[in-house]
């Protein structure tokens, strides 16, 4: 398996600095700042990219459990909310919420259920996150059509 790698520049004091991160990939580029970590400034954070890859990682995993249930999803779409907290007199992440809705044919919703709680405690990025709740909200939609 191929190792991937990410590179961040942080220029400056803490509230007033500036970085870049960046997928060597070349995938993405990205500014972020103090205000666009702790308050509502522009750029982006870990915490969003974390909650990218949480999000894109979970659909991948349960696309592969569904397919070896015999399911193939036409649709699953994932939205994570990570969660940043003062703990004590650092921050921490203490919560990520996915909320998930997936168009499945032929699937009944008890197993579902059963196999996108198993994608949402064995996808590598939930492994690599285990000190941190993670939450899911999975809903079954029908075709849109």
């Amino acid at each position: 398996m191929p190792t991937r790698n990410a590179h961040a520049v942080w220029e400056g004091d803490l509230k007033g600095g500036k970085g870049t991160m960046k997928f060597a990939s070349g995938a993405y580029e990205g500014a972020y700042s103090f205000a666009s970590r702790f308050e509502d400034g522009a750029g982006t954070n870990p915490e969003e990219l974390i909650g990218a890859a949480h999000a894109g990682c979970f659909s991948m995993a349960f696309s592969g459990a569904l397919g070896k249930a015999g399911h193939t999803p036409k649709r699953i779409s994932t939205n994570a909310k990570v969660y940043l907290e003062k703990v004590g007199e650092g921050f921490s992440i203490t919560k990520i919420l996915l909320n998930m809705e997936a168009e499945v044919p032929d699937i009944e919703e008890s197993q579902f259920n059963e196999l996108a709680e198993g994608a949402k405690k064995n996808c590598p990025v939930s492994r690599a996150l285990t000190g941190v709740e993670i939450d899911l909200n999975a809903k079954l939609v029908s075709d849109s059509k």
